[in-house]
């Protein structure tokens, strides 16, 4: 069976299992091997197509753990430094020896968002970082306390203190990471563009587990993935923990910088090694996340790792070098730097994957399966 036919019987297992519209592609050593889009992205039963954008949620954290990554090779912050050192408002209230690593594998013990925050308050980076800033942590540094939305700021922040240009994060992100890149359909920030190519989302029911105080803190019922899905003010604002819209291809391009070692569209952004070193377990790796209501399967580079389900997200293998970032909802990124293999999967109904959902369920399962056999 050819792999066009593979992929439209996979695409077509997705709309059984409940699907609204999917749209995925796939890289291998820069190249494009796998393209597709099935079903509608709202009401009026528009389909989608491979230039339809979707919300992506926490995907967007590997663009804002990478942007670290990239200060990091070129000389300007230290994982081990602590983020006050950049960032001096952030030591307040005992935050003074929270580091950058700490913060980027979700274990600086601030998870929540500051009291007050709106759909209209994401759009105001400084009034996020001063919030965040003045926050008191609610667990100890070094314990598992996953960062649902607060992350991107966080890190955005020391990257924005640390950046040689003075531009803001989302410019930064423009030209370090989309211009180098190639990247044209990923967007950090809308600015009032292109709304009418978002897909409209929906949910599946049953979302998020039992909301925990801690949950509830880290992300409030008030930008909760829900009333705020289909509003432009959330296209439009910076969120670099969760706010990415993109197509399927960009997501896979930009991962395609990991799957390649560090490199990509013939531009080097990261060492081999760096890249490398990402795919070690974060310390205590498997503790349970009160945030998050599971053992988040994460490495020292904040990136998602490869492994056996639970704690792994089933759909990218079991390989443990491969890095990931999977968004609320279901959409996901990853990279194999084993095998030069970088894909994504974007769409817009959104269903539970905390815990995962088990293979025979998940609706990715065999689209999973076809991207990984093109280079097994």
């Amino acid at each position: 069976m050819s792999v066009e036919r593979k992929l439209q019987l996979a695409l077509e297992r997705a709309v059984e299992l409940g699907e609204h519209g999917v749209q995925i592609a796939a890289y291998v050593n820069g190249e494009r091997v796998l393209s597709g889009a099935i079903g509608s992205m709202n009401d009026a039963g528009t389909p989608v197509t491979e230039d339809t954008l979707f919300p992506i949620f926490s995907v967007t954290k590997g663009l804002a753990a990478t942007a670290v990554h990239i200060q990091a090779e070129r000389g300007l912050l230290e994982y081990s430094e602590p983020v006050a050192t950049y960032w001096p408002e952030f030591g307040a209230h005992g935050k003074d020896s929270i580091t950058v690593q700490d913060v980027l594998v979700h274990q600086a013990g601030v998870p929540q968002m500051p009291a007050g925050t709106s759909p209209e308050k994401l759009a105001d980076w400084d009034w996020c970082v001063r919030g965040l800033a003045d926050l008191e942590p609610l667990f100890p540094r070094g314990k598992s306390a996953y960062a649902s939305i607060s992350y991107g700021w966080l890190l955005g922040e020391v990257v924005r203190r640390t950046d040689t240009a003075d531009r803001s994060f989302s410019d930064y992100i423009q030209q370090e990471i989309f211009d180098s890149l190639g990247i044209e359909e990923y967007y950090l920030g809308m600015g009032g563009r292109n709304h009418e190519r978002v897909a409209q989302l929906y949910t599946a029911g049953g979302l998020r587990p039992q909301p925990s105080q801690y949950r509830s803190l880290a992300m409030p019922e008030s930008i909760t993935p829900g009333p705020i899905w289909n509003d432009p003010v959330f296209y439009d604002a910076v969120v670099p923990g969760a706010g990415g819209i993109a197509n399927a291809d960009s997501v896979a391009k930009f991962f395609g910088l990991l799957a390649n070692e560090g490199e990509s569209n013939g531009t080097r952004l990261l060492s081999q090694a760096r890249v490398r070193s990402f795919t070690e377990p974060r310390p205590n790796s498997d503790e349970h996340d009160e945030v998050l209501g599971q053992t988040p399967w994460v490495g020292v580079g904040g990136y998602w790792l490869g492994g056996t389900t639970p704690p792994a997200e089933p759909i990218i293998g079991t390989n443990p070098n491969v890095l990931a970032s999977n968004g609320s909802g279901g959409s996901i990124g990853w990279a194999d730097p084993d095998t030069g293999l970088s894909a994504a999967i974007c769409h817009n109904r959104m269903f539970r994957i905390n815990p995962p959902l088990p293979p025979e369920e998940h609706p990715f399962t065999d689209l999973g399966d076809l991207v990984r056999s093109l280079v097994s």
